[in-house]
């Protein structure tokens, strides 16, 4: 089954339906041949990337992590990896993607094209032993710190596109903090996915060593492209250590045409703090499972995540929390709005090990904000919530509203729920008012999600400063 395999000691609850399915066997025509040669715990873990890509068939509907996204109308025998330096015949990056996220510098940079990659790192991060740079790269010149860092959060075998992924990456990033070193600017990279009919892989790798601090963004976007396909199978795997901090922000703003999957795991260990903030706005069907695992005794996380969608799009997310250990906290904050015929899909899971004690306070309060979660102690929970139309608290919604009409066809500030599911956004100080082109920055991505800001913006009276292409950061 697609169904995540979970790499606890103890198995993840899965209920299994019976669905007819319409769609006949079908896959995709990548060959081992098209797999980049690598070397050691790299060549290993390909092959068993290779191997995963192999056994599994393409998920549907009959499993329940995927019964409701149907991706049968995938074109999967029409994709294929782009050729070095393709992105020379291709549309550049869009300027606004590439200037600093605040203040008026980043520490780095890194841009990810259909077969090339540009890479920018401030000399004064390089001589603190600040590795940032791409994952073709780090193959050839840091080996050893890639073993530490490959493989080690996601496990390949959890489904067809996380075996995709792991086996055929054309490239990604990798990130580096070296011990009690704290990155005061930004760093930042952009996946740029121009094209069409193109297979755009990449993994992102990150690992913030003991005692060390970094705030990192990374983007996914590409132009809208009319009656095409693109694809983007990804996977992000984060490692947080003893007493480290990191701030990752990731968004999305592929085109309409993009079909997105991705597998992200981030693991906390002990005392270490992680702020994850999460949004999309972009591709035609997106299915993204994210887990945060906190580890070490004294591990915090906190997840933000917010997306908003028109059309026909269809974004299905899915979270799990894993208390592996003591005092441990989490904290998951998801919103987001809908227009026209799109639809979305959330599901959630807390699971609680066993002996890992005192992590009740922060979940109650999670419950007692309204949020879609439940929680657990030496057992799992599982909360789902499926809207076409506003999607705001899980537990402000009857049976009826699950299956109400959109907000299409409405004047933006015509209802009243925007209020309460942005406000707490903004009193999660998820957006700042240090982003002085905040709007104005999205606004070139997405007109109609755009509009819907404004009237949210005047309702919370969060002034000009609400949305900055989405980057929040205090």
């Amino acid at each position: 089954m697609e169904e995540k395999p979970n790499t606890l000691k103890s198995a993840r609850v899965v209920v299994s339906r019976t669905r007819r399915v319409d769609s006949a066997a079908k896959d995709f025509n990548f060959t081992e041949s098209d797999i980049r040669a690598g070397k050691d715990t790299v060549a290993s873990y390909r092959a068993l990337a290779w191997s995963a890509f192999k056994k599994h068939s393409l998920p549907d509907t009959t499993q329940e992590s995927w019964r409701r996204t149907d991706i049968h109308n995938l074109p999967v025998d029409k994709f294929k990896f782009a050729q070095d330096g393709a992105f020379n015949d291709l549309p550049p990056v869009r300027e606004d993607l590439l200037k600093p996220l605040f203040a008026d510098q980043h520490g780095g940079q890194i841009v990810l094209m259909p077969g090339g990659v540009k890479v920018e790192l401030d000399e004064k991060l390089a001589k603190k032993g600040i590795i940032f740079t791409d994952l073709k790269t780090a193959e050839e010149k840091h080996p050893e710190l890639l073993a530490r860092m490959i493989g080690k959060t996601v496990n390949v075998e959890e489904g067809k596109f996380s075996a995709l992924a792991g086996a055929f990456a054309q490239n990604g990033v990798v990130l580096y903090v070296p011990k009690g070193v704290t990155v005061e600017e930004p760093l930042h990279s952009v996946l740029w996915g121009p094209g069409t009919d193109i297979a755009h892989v990449s993994h992102i790798l990150v690992l913030v060593d003991e005692g060390a601090s970094v705030t990192y963004v990374h983007e996914s976007a590409s132009p809208d492209l009319k009656g095409a396909n693109s694809m983007h199978a990804g996977i992000v795997e984060i490692q947080v250590m003893l007493g480290a901090s990191l701030r990752f922000v990731e968004l999305q703003s592929w085109g309409r045409h993009v079909w997105n999957f991705s597998h992200e795991r981030i693991r906390v260990e002990r005392d270490g703090n992680l702020d994850w903030i999460f949004g999309a706005i972009g591709s035609r069907i997106t299915k993204n499972f994210t887990e945060l695992d906190l580890a070490g005794e004294g591990a915090q996380g906190r997840m933000s995540g917010f997306y908003f969608t028109d059309g026909n799009q269809h974004l299905d997310h899915d979270t799990q929390q894993n208390h592996l250990a003591p005092h441990t906290t989490s904290d998951l904050l998801f919103k987001g709005a809908l227009k026209g015929k799109s639809r979305s899909v959330w599901q959630g899971m807390i699971y609680v090990a066993p002996g890992a004690q005192k992590t009740l306070q922060q979940i109650r309060r999670n419950l007692a904000r309204g949020e879609p979660f439940g929680f657990a102690q030496s057992k799992r929970v599982r909360a789902f919530h499926h809207a076409p139309g506003f999607h705001g608290d899980a537990g402000k919604f009857t049976a009826q509203d699950v299956e109400r009409p959109g907000i299409a066809g409405e004047k933006p500030g015509e209802r009243g729920e925007e209020d309460g599911v942005f406000l707490a956004l903004v009193q999660r100080q998820v957006v700042s008012d240090e982003l002085p082109d905040a709007r104005k920055r999205f606004r070139t991505r997405r007109g109609p999600a755009a509009i819907l800001l404004d009237s949210v913006q005047q309702r919370i009276k969060c002034g000009e400063n609400f949305f900055r292409r989405a980057v929040f950061l205090q």
